[in-house]
């Protein structure tokens, strides 16, 4: 499964893409962050639907000087086959932060 987020309130310089990407690791998560110039942060994960759910909500928590107004969430594809992966899309591996 593919899902594509938009974390809005007090993200920038906080932390929140590194928070994202080592999160996003620790549960083997594929895909991508980045800062985007209105001052949220979004990105797409891929990952099974239990270890996504556990991401939402780590996302919507973020880190401890953060704070977290809104977290936009969609379900980009959820063909996921059984080694996690899907056939229409692949993200980066392991999960990187985009400048």
């Amino acid at each position: 499964m593919i899902v594509r987020f938009r974390a809005s309130g007090r993200v920038q310089g906080v932390g929140y893409r590194a928070f994202a990407m080592d999160r996003a690791q620790g549960l083997d998560l594929a895909g991508w962050v980045r800062n985007d110039p209105d001052g949220a942060v979004s990105g797409e994960a891929e990952g099974s639907a239990a270890a996504l759910a556990a991401y939402r909500d780590l996302l919507q928590n973020g880190p401890l000087w953060g704070r977290v107004d809104d977290l936009a969430w969609s379900v980009v594809d959820a063909a996921v086959d059984e080694s996690g992966g899907t056939a229409a899309q692949s993200l980066p591996r392991p999960f990187q932060i985009r400048r």
